[in-house]
């Protein structure tokens, strides 16, 4: 195997597990990524969507109590049942538009233009919500949800199919203006993240699989590893640095990172094609 491919393929790992929590965008990271460093064919952008699993296992790992408790005490909690009914709640829209859309979000949106214009207006909105509107919270415990909370929750996530948007920033700063406090909002969004996440990349997976082979495994490998200890390190982090922290810096970095994709595209050096 290339060490050269499995370097690059750590490279996309590291950045998929820094960025898919935080509400800075992996998509146009992970382009903006895989263009520099040469990883950007076809099959790229497969292994981008797989290596979210890796991802997706750093949750359940820092969660596993609440998701070991939720499962045991189904039969016998209403607040276990309450939960697991939210975020199933909280997954439906963005899987129904996601399974009905999935190729023309591919075809139409993967653009500098809106990748940019997604960035700078992300950015724009969180620095609304932190400064001008700074939303009290109504819901300072997870398991005080409804589903209907859920629900919309869940509707603001389909933003995040906007390439450039932040499915983790749609999520944290759409449940902060719907009344959740920033940890509900940030804990919700990891656990949302599990059956969407799992969803799409099942769903590539199965529409790419010509595309695949046992060879690649060695790469899938490697990013799906080094994913999930990023993705736990920044999991972590976040927790702390929300207990403390507002979301501004975060916007100012996606005004920058926007800027830098409108000149990536504009001197050609990367090629932002689906």
């Amino acid at each position: 195997m290339d060490i050269v491919l499995l370097l690059k393929a750590a490279i996309m790992g590291v950045v998929e597990g820094l960025t898919e929590f935080l509400p800075i965008s992996s998509t146009g990271h992970l382009i903006l990524t895989g263009a520099l460093i040469g990883f950007d064919d076809e099959k790229s952008k497969v292994f981008d969507i797989a290596i979210q699993t890796g991802a997706i296992l750093a949750v359940v790992i820092v969660y596993w109590q609440k998701i070991q408790d939720t499962i045991l005490r189904l039969p016998s909690s209403r607040h276990a049942r309450r939960f697991a009914t939210n975020v199933v709640i909280g997954f439906l829209p963005a899987g129904i538009v996601g399974f009905t859309v999935y190729k023309a979000i591919k075809t139409y949106l993967f653009n500098p233009g809106v990748v940019a214009a997604a960035f700078i207006v992300g950015a724009l909105i969180i620095l609304w919500v932190e400064k001008i509107a700074k939303p009290v919270p109504r819901i300072i415990h997870i398991d005080d949800m409804t589903p209907l909370d859920a629900f919309k929750v869940g509707l603001v996530q389909c933003l995040g199919m906007i390439p450039g948007t932040s499915r983790s920033g749609a999520t944290i700063i759409g449940g902060m203006l719907l009344g959740l406090s920033r940890k509900v909002a940030a804990e919700f969004s990891f656990f949302l993240a599990i059956p969407t996440l799992v969803g799409a990349t099942v769903y590539s997976l199965y529409k790419e699989r010509a595309l695949l082979s046992a060879a690649d495994l060695p790469i899938f490998g490697v990013g799906f590893v080094v994913s999930f200890i990023a993705a736990w390190l920044c999991i972590h982090w976040l927790l702390r640095f929300i207990a403390t922290h507002s979301f501004v810096g975060f916007a100012y970095y996606r005004i920058a990172f926007g800027v830098v994709v409108i000149f990536t595209a504009w001197s050609g050096a990367v090629h932002w094609a689906a």
